[in-house]
């Protein structure tokens, strides 16, 4: 069929008749997948082909689209202070039972079967998690994340709080995250083992990216360039490196620690010590990894 004279682009043509053809779905790469939408469009509302493909293509903007303050258009918790984070009501329900008892018994089956039967469920109810005891450790993530806008209120809506540089609001709530592990400190490199398996390094990744821009965001930070993806890499990486540092750390009130992370933070201009921090908090998590997945049987 001619469009406004135009026909059908070749690649389009080669497409459709393969895609009716297999009695098996067709893996259709995006750039074909934008051509038959353009083609489809063009046919049902009578426009150009090249005009419709126009109107599919969008252009990817400098910066992320932003909130009236400045910062990223993504899920903040201040902003939605009743949201729970990933999960339903049950899986909530289920997992924060199951949380109460990661002290003892750690980021596992057990704390999930157990957390079951506090809540009220049967045991294999566990199944409906899908990501099994990883959705325990998300679960702590996106808790202790979204708690810290409460913590910003009081932090900061004070004369003292708010004469603060932004600056010294992000270190505050760095180490406001930082300590709030504390109650499963003793379990939490168990929990980076997990978070280092293949199949959860890609939600882990996206947990620590959201905490950078949670920091950011209730630090008052409004920047619109590109420092904005700088300073969430560098933070992230501070975070990651002194979080790790914290899972070892026997000192009154975790003091080495604070010590490592203002160290890291007055390191933060030099891009090579940013990169070294990714650096080794990759190395030791991906050797966890590899020692939980030997612990249980695998020949690696």
């Amino acid at each position: 069929m001619a469009l406004h004279g135009t026909k059908a682009p070749s690649l389009v043509r080669q497409l459709v008749p393969a895609a009716r053809s297999s009695s098996r779905a067709v893996a259709i790469p995006s750039r074909a997948r934008t051509f038959c939408a353009a083609y489809r469009t063009a046919a049902i509302e009578s426009k150009p082909i090249s005009q419709a493909l126009r109107l599919r293509r969008r252009p990817r903007p400098l910066v992320p689209s932003s909130t009236p303050c400045g910062c990223a258009a993504s899920y903040h918790s201040y902003d939605h202070p009743d949201q729970a984070g990933p999960f339903n009501k049950e899986e909530q329900a289920l997992l924060s039972a199951a949380y109460a008892h990661v002290p003892e018994h750690g980021f596992t089956q057990q704390a999930l079967v157990l957390g079951a039967r506090d809540a009220g469920y049967l045991d294999i109810s566990t199944n409906l998690l899908p990501e099994g005891v990883f959705s325990l450790i998300r679960y702590h993530l996106a808790t202790k994340r979204l708690a810290l806008a409460a913590r910003s209120r009081e932090l900061f809506e004070t004369p003292e709080g708010a004469a603060l540089s932004t600056e010294a609001k992000v270190q505050r709530l760095a180490w406001e995250r930082l300590v709030s592990n504390r109650e499963v400190i003793g379990r939490w490199q168990e929990a980076l083992a997990i978070m280092a398996q293949p199949s959860f390094v890609p939600a882990s990744a996206k947990e620590l990216a959201l905490l950078a821009d949670e920091i950011l965001f209730l630090s008052g930070d409004a920047s619109v360039d590109p420092s904005w993806y700088t300073k969430r890499a560098s933070l992230s990486a501070i975070y990651a490196a002194t979080e790790l540092f914290m899972t070892n750390d026997r000192s009154p009130g975790f003091e080495d620690t604070a010590a490592f992370m203002r160290r890291r933070f007055g390191e933060a201009g030099d891009v090579s010590s940013v990169f070294g921090a990714v650096g080794q908090w990759i190395g030791f998590t991906a050797s966890a990894g590899l020692n939980v997945l030997r612990s249980k049987g695998a020949r690696i």
